[in-house]
């Protein structure tokens, strides 16, 4: 396992995260405490230091699991959790980003975690309906205050992001220092604006469902392969699974698995894109993480990319397209600072 900096900060993070949504049974398919404390185990031998979690994730019992077994160790990882969904339903003021809200939820992270602090928390997702001086104000205080060392943000648009982060670096406040969203060879949205914000930004990205909830593991496309409890086939796509066998045959080339074909796409063009590992059972989290010592050659990154790739839209399209209208022959002999 190899470590980056996280975003701007000093903080050094492992190049994979573990996901720890699935800890837990209390929906009716996440992993007993037993195999939780084996994958949490297999994920730090292998040097892994981020473990993420939430609020939320499986009815609170998640941050509880991770508190339990971090224990006396808790000093050796990077404790990441989540704020802004319910905790209460009927309670309007149980959920969102505002001020009351964070102080209510972060309170109850830190008992359930069993620890006087976290590492990083996230904005779990955009609250139109806060705004974004408030929450920025209220982040910074929880880091002032000693509970919170680093703040990040998920599921949010670019431009709520770049505003935030504005806003606290011209008032002196906490800015994000990491972006969470989804990423994975069937959802590339965010190589649109969310992706080209993290680089200018210098945010690290934790890439979410980076198999897509399965569809890329082979499960779904293999003939051996075995039944999911919460997707069934007939859900997924044609295109979705149209990716999935071109994954499949760049892993049958290699002589890997599926999975580890499309976790190890989503850091071959951006290092300092650290996907999200989770899984229901240690052996699923041990294959995904031999994807760490996988290299893809150009030739299967380029086949993967073609098989894969979105329209970008306006304006990207747009501006490549006039390029020579808009700086003449000239143009091209200019090079950006990235492709020197």
């Amino acid at each position: 396992m190899r470590y980056r900096t996280f975003g701007r900060s000093g903080l050094r993070v492992s190049e994979a995260f573990l996901g720890t949504m699935t800890f837990g049974e209390d929906w009716g398919w996440g992993a007993s405490a037993e195999d939780c404390r084996t994958m949490v185990t297999a994920y730090a031998e292998a040097g892994g230091n981020v473990i993420d979690t939430a609020g939320n994730y499986t009815d609170g019992a998640s941050e509880r699991i991770v508190g339990e077994l971090l224990g006396a160790d808790r000093e050796h990882f990077v404790l990441s959790t989540k704020y802004t969904l319910s905790l209460d339903r009927s309670d309007p003021n149980a959920s969102g980003n505002h001020r009351k809200s964070l102080t209510r939820s972060l309170e109850q992270s830190l008992r359930r975690l069993r620890t006087d602090y976290v590492d990083i928390l996230w904005v779990h997702i955009w609250d139109r309906h806060t705004p974004v001086e408030e929450t920025m104000r209220a982040l910074d205080d929880a880091v002032r205050a000693g509970k919170v060392l680093y703040v990040g943000i998920s599921d949010a648009p670019a431009w709520v992001v770049a505003r935030a982060n504005t806003l606290a670096e011209s008032h002196g406040l906490t800015p994000f220092t990491g972006l969470q969203v989804p990423y994975s060879l069937v959802e590339r949205d965010i190589e649109r604006e969310l992706l080209p914000m993290a680089d200018a930004l210098e945010l690290s990205v934790a890439a979410w469902s980076p198999l897509a909830g399965g569809v890329l593991s082979g499960k779904f496309t293999r003939s051996d392969a075995e039944g999911s409890t919460r997707k069934n086939r007939a859900d997924i796509s044609e295109r979705d699974l149209r990716i999935a066998r071109e994954v499949d045959a760049v892993a049958d080339d290699l002589g890997v698995e599926s999975a580890q074909v499309a976790l190890a796409w989503t850091m071959a063009r951006h290092p300092w894109v650290h996907p999200i590992i989770g899984a229901r059972r240690p052996d699923q989290l041990t294959a995904n993480l031999a994807a760490l010592d996988l290299r893809l050659p150009d030739k299967s990154l380029s086949r993967l990319d073609e098989a894969s790739a979105i329209e970008l839209g306006f304006p990207h399209d747009f501006i490549g397209s006039t390029r020579d209208f808009v700086y003449g022959p000239a143009g091209r002999d200019v090079l950006g600072r990235t492709e020197r």
